[in-house]
């Protein structure tokens, strides 16, 4: 059984809605990356949902756009191993990329290899991930993210109230430009979470600046937000590496600070949490993947910290989310990201609930794939080839110094 090749295709698709933060408040609209597929020549287990006795069986992950070189350099690593022994080929992975680090483009193209090896894993075992990584329970509380600053009011309403239909009693609200709007804002999140059919008390809120404040700024921003709500997290209140800044901002408001979602590697965490500067650890892939995920979540767990899962395209980080003993919540949301995939869970009641395809239980849905690839290939035929409709923007000016709201909201 041996890793026979490594491929990528490229995919554009169209969000069903805008989504941005406090750095990009006009939005994107569209996603842009490259499905990453790992092929075993001789397993056993299911490929794309199918049986497939003694057939190929490819496990699949999503990666940014600019990662192929990165991802056809890892892969002569990987072509010829056992693909069972995904843990040893991250260490293999990981250990090539020592003298640059498994940091940037080059940590992504790792952690998207990893996430497919595991899904491949899972499909060899003809088990679902969730199960493959020992959890006992399926299922994983969810908290609605709306990436909603580009969201009219009434949108945002709409938005929070077809989450809170679902079961979920728990959101996060992208502010940091305006104090007044985002107060208002936050109030209609609130409202509209209330009116979940389960569960008892007020909705858990979070807010989310997006590293867009300074320390003594997010102190006096949170102190006001905290005169009207009760909030259960601070999402990115300073700068992700700024361990003195979020430790400022941790001991002097009410919330616990949730941060780590942009960190690319365990050795960036450690500073944080050995100086008490994140009270709940972000998990997700971009950290080496999978194994990286793992490797996070038991070291806040040594901490006694809990973690909270971030979103991911069809949700896949649910299974890793649901065998994490100190997981809190993951963040789900609905501005079709994953329209390429058919995926086997479900929003229900106010959990995701896992279901028993093997591996990350996504397949690909060819024919749409096909006309995101053909997207994909439109754009980068462009001028200059660049994607600017599916690029996320950089800091925003005045970040770090000075609230700067946009010339309009929508």
């Amino acid at each position: 059984m041996k890793i026979s090749a490594v491929t990528t295709r490229p995919f554009r698709i169209d969000l069903n809605r805008p989504i941005g933060d406090a750095n990009s408040p006009q939005g994107r609209r569209a996603l842009a990356g490259l499905i990453v597929s790992v092929h075993c020549a001789s397993g056993r287990g299911v490929s794309g949902g199918s049986e497939h006795g003694g057939a190929e069986t490819t496990g699949i992950s999503i990666a940014p756009a600019d990662a192929g070189d990165a991802i056809r350099g890892l892969a002569e690593l990987l072509v010829g191993a056992d693909p069972r022994g995904v843990r040893g080929l991250w260490q293999r992975m990981n250990d090539a990329l020592f003298k640059g680090g498994a940091v940037g483009v080059a940590g992504d193209a790792m952690g998207s290899l990893d996430v497919a090896l595991w899904d491949l894993k899972g499909k060899l075992a003809g088990e679902p991930l969730w199960r493959l990584l020992g959890a006992a329970d399926p299922r994983v509380r969810a908290y609605a993210s709306g990436l909603d600053l580009p969201l009219a009011d009434a949108e945002l309403d709409a938005y929070y109230r077809r989450m809170a239909a679902a079961g979920v009693r728990a959101g996060k609200l992208k502010v940091g430009l305006d104090l007044q709007h985002d107060l208002r804002r936050l109030a209609i999140v609130r409202d509209a979470l209330a009116t979940a059919p389960v569960g008892c008390g007020a909705p858990a809120l979070m807010i989310d600046a997006n590293e867009y404040w300074a320390p003594k700024q997010a102190v006096r921003r949170v102190a006001v937000f905290e005169e009207r709500f009760d909030l259960t997290w601070v999402e990115e209140p300073a700068r992700r590496w700024d361990y003195r800044g979020l430790r400022t901002v941790s001991r002097a408001i009410r919330a616990a600070v949730a941060t780590g979602e942009n960190l690319d590697c365990l050795s960036q965490y450690r500073p944080l949490v050995e100086h008490g500067a994140v009270d709940i650890v972000q998990v997700g892939t971009n950290a080496g993947g999978i194994t990286g995920a793992l490797q996070v979540a038991e070291l806040a767990y040594a901490f006694d910290l809990p973690v909270a899962m971030m979103n991911s395209p069809g949700s896949f980080l649910a299974h890793v989310a649901a065998a994490l003993p100190n997981h809190l919540m993951i963040e789900v949301l609905d501005a079709g990201r994953g329209a390429i995939f058919d995926r086997d869970l479900v929003l229900r009641d106010g959990y995701l609930h896992l279901g028993e395809r093997p591996g990350l239980g996504m397949v690909l849905d060819e024919e749409r794939l096909a006309a995101a690839e053909a997207a994909a290939r439109e754009a980068a035929a462009g001028e200059g080839g660049l994607d600017a409709g599916a690029v996320p923007a950089g800091r925003r000016a005045g970040a770090g110094l000075i609230e700067h709201p946009p010339e309009r909201w929508p």
